[in-house]
């Protein structure tokens, strides 16, 4: 507690002393361009006697300004607020005079340009205060104290809905890309107290698993709408379309949407009173912003960068995040450098964009988001689900763990501080749940390791010509599409979106996880048409030292000719033994998706070092089995009731999650049909016509084309809540 007040007081007397520097500079400027002002010093013009003059003057009249002026405002309270505007000026000038007056030798000014002079330093002043408070937090915090004060007020004048007394609601924060093992330790050692605090309280914290496909597009769609069906991968080929089906494309997550509303007949986990922030799938929420598969849409009603905007309006925001983006821009170029330097080791490239993207990532989605889910506690709405993606970006690039993720973890853990801070102000109990989509595994990336990329392994295993250069595979980021959105330009599209007719191989990648298609067969090709077409195919893949397994028409097939059919008992699971519990039926259940491709390649996994090989440039990877990558975490409040045991697979969490909602107020979401139950077909598409929320969220997910992270405002007719916090009050979100 010390310590912690001798670094506030500290802080606020470096901002005293940068504001006091830029007011001197500022008359100083002054003295040199008005003609009626002029600074003096008693032995002589010397800049140096000018420049302390100037110093004496800006700290007499900041300090008569704050001392003063209260006591001037008080006693005019009862002047009409337009004669005291335009009294301000001329006592602000007359100030001015007094400062100077109380120097000596301060200088001549007249009182007309004293009004000048005065307004143009307040103003200076001013900014350079709020530049600088901006980025305290706990001056941030308490601007939003007074927001909630406000809002709280305004609630219960008007009888809404989050007035106290009704039913907590929830606020789901994931973490993208943190593994349970790297929460707990980093809980453990002090970089997350906040994190820790909560667990402290009585929070339970426990791992879930993931399917074979560990990336942000199936866990969450499953989270949100309760399917990871038919999701083999983060991108994969689909014979039927012809196309390349990418999760952070607006399109293709505007797609999967769609058809998992059709399977499972609902709307989503977000139906009633819902919002959903920084998202690649909308869970059927009534508020949006920087959701991605909405961003497909075009319309008055849906500006893509208009959530940004709304954000942005507001000054504070802005200099607050503009700040902090430059000095993430900094820090990365510095820590790639010493990481270059030192030799360290595994290294991807981190030039290019990459700086900007991770710091639109680490500060500008964060800001946003946090500031969103901040504005709907102070809403009252029933329930929150937001992604922060920070950990995710930087981990591919620097390592799931080490001293650059440690800095985000630590950021990310001070945006939960700030969540909880707001909950105890808002119009209605909340109940925090942290929880994230996938882990992250280490290790070198396979072209790294041994110096060709999966494509040009394939292509030398069909007798094509491989290049003599590898080409890198660019790696695909939840916050590549962003940063494109912000910029309002259209999502990039991936090398083979539309491959070429011809008998060449669609290789793509999703971490340690590779797709191979070929385009010239029609449907899933067997075992024996590859072997026919392509004799040295599977054996150069499977004997590889960099490839763990490959899944081929429900067969297995592991180094040294070892085979396992997935229908044979046993088999699968003494094969895949080495890659956790769970593996073979993760692997068997992709194998019945309708577009699993014709093969299925996960790298090599080491179990005593945790390490794969990434197909694409990451050294933190995650997309296949192997290590800490398909173990996330679930973290909930003790009110709520306990999970299964052993939660497996995405879709589980959501089921644990609908529970919560309905324990919160009863069974708001809609209990639609869902897979095995009567009414949902074998296939997975819904038997009924969708209706209501299910029909809104199929019509809401139609692609039409787009730009990424767009924000849409659904808000209930007389609604007029905002969701961004602002100095004088909330920014609206709508997008009208």
């Amino acid at each position: 507690m010390v310590a912690g007040r001798w670094r506030a007081a500290g802080a606020a007397l470096v901002r005293v002393v940068l504001v006091w520097a830029v007011s001197t500079l500022t008359m100083l400027a002054l003295a040199g361009i008005l003609p009626d002002f002029r600074l003096r010093s008693g032995d002589s013009d010397s800049i140096t006697r000018i420049t302390v003059t100037a110093a004496w003057g800006a700290g007499a009249f900041g300090l008569l300004g704050a001392l003063v002026w209260p006591l001037v405002v008080r006693a005019l309270l009862l002047v009409p607020a337009l004669v005291l505007g335009l009294l301000v000026f001329f006592l602000n000038g007359s100030l001015l005079l007094l400062a100077l007056h109380l120097v000596p030798d301060g200088g001549e000014v007249a009182p007309e340009t004293a009004v000048v002079v005065a307004a143009v330093m307040s103003a200076v002043a001013s900014a350079t205060s709020t530049a600088l408070a901006v980025r305290d937090d706990d001056a941030y915090q308490r601007r939003l104290y007074r927001l909630a004060d406000r809002r709280r007020r305004r609630q219960r004048r008007a009888g809404a809905p989050g007035a106290p007394g009704a039913a907590p609601g929830l606020v789901f924060l994931q973490l993208d890309g943190v593994g349970h093992a790297v929460l707990r330790d980093a809980a453990a050692r002090g970089l997350m107290p906040a994190t820790a605090g909560l667990l402290a309280a009585g929070h339970r914290l426990a791992p879930w698993r993931t399917d074979w496909s560990s990336q942000t597009g199936a866990s969450q769609l499953g989270i949100l709408h309760g399917s990871t069906f038919d999701v083999p991968a983060f991108r994969w080929y689909e014979k039927d379309t012809g196309e390349v089906v990418v999760c952070n494309r607006p399109t293709s997550a505007a797609e999967l949407q769609r058809r998992a509303v059709l399977r499972t007949g609902d709307g989503g986990l977000l139906t009633m009173d819902g919002a959903s922030r920084g998202n690649l799938f909308s869970g059927g929420a009534d508020q949006l912003a920087l959701v991605l598969s909405v961003s497909a849409r075009r319309g008055p009603a849906n500006r893509s960068r208009a959530g940004y905007f709304a954000y942005f309006s507001d000054p504070a925001n802005a200099v607050r995040t503009a700040l902090s983006f430059v000095a993430e821009v900094g820090r990365e170029i510095r820590q790639s450098v010493r990481a270059r330097l030192r030799g360290q080791g595994p290294r991807v490239g981190r030039g290019g964009l990459y700086p900007l993207i991770r710091a639109f990532a680490t500060v500008v989605e964060r800001d946003v988001v946090v500031a969103a889910v901040v504005g709907d506690m102070l809403a009252g709405r029933a329930s929150v689900y937001a992604d922060l993606v920070a950990y995710d970006e930087v981990a591919h690039h620097s390592g799931p763990r080490g001293r650059d993720t440690e800095q985000v973890l630590a950021r990310l853990d001070r945006s939960i501080a700030l969540v909880c801070r707001v909950a105890e102000h808002a119009p209605r109990t909340y109940r925090i749940v942290l929880l994230s989509d996938h882990g992250q595994s280490p290790g070198e990336t396979f072209l790294g390791r041994y110096g060709l990329t999966l494509k040009d392994l394939v292509r030398a295993g069909c007798g094509l010509p491989v290049p003599r250069r590898a080409v890198r595979t660019r790696s695909g980021a939840e916050a590549r599409a962003g940063f494109l959105a912000a910029l309002h330009r259209p999502a990039e599209e991936d090398e083979e979106a539309r491959p070429r007719p011809g008998s060449d191989p669609v290789v793509l990648a999703s971490g340690n996880l590779g797709l191979i298609s070929f385009p010239d067969v029609p449907g899933r090709a067997t075992r024996e048409e590859i072997e026919r077409a392509h004799p040295a195919l599977l054996a150069t893949l499977a004997n590889h030292p960099g490839v763990g397994f490959l899944l081929v028409d429900g067969v297995v097939l592991g180094p040294g000719g070892a085979t396992a059919r997935l229908d044979v008992p046993g088999a699968a699971e003494e094969l895949l033994a080495v890659f956790g519990p769970g593996a073979a039926d993760a692997v068997r259940r992709t194998d019945s998706f309708p577009h699993v491709a014709d093969v299925m390649v996960n790298s090599a996994y080491d179990p005593d070092t945790g390490t794969v090989h990434a197909f694409e440039e990451q050294i933190g990877s995650h997309g296949g089995l192997g290590g800490e990558q398909g173990e996330p975490f679930l973290m909930w409040p003790a009110e709520l009731s306990e999970p299964d045991a052993d939660l497996v697979g995405a879709e589980a969490v959501h089921g644990v999650l609908r529970r919560w909602v309905r324990e919160a107020d009863g069974p708001q979401v809609p209990l639609g049909p869902r897979p095995g139950e009567t009414g949902a077909t074998a296939t997975g598409a819904a038997s009924a016509p969708a209706t209501g929320a299910v029909a809104g969220a199929v019509a809401g997910a139609v692609p039409a084309g787009g730009v990424a992270g767009a924000v849409e405002d659904r808000r209930p007719e007389g609604d007029s809540g905002g969701t961004f916090p602002s100095v004088e009050g909330p920014v609206r979100d709508e997008t009208r």
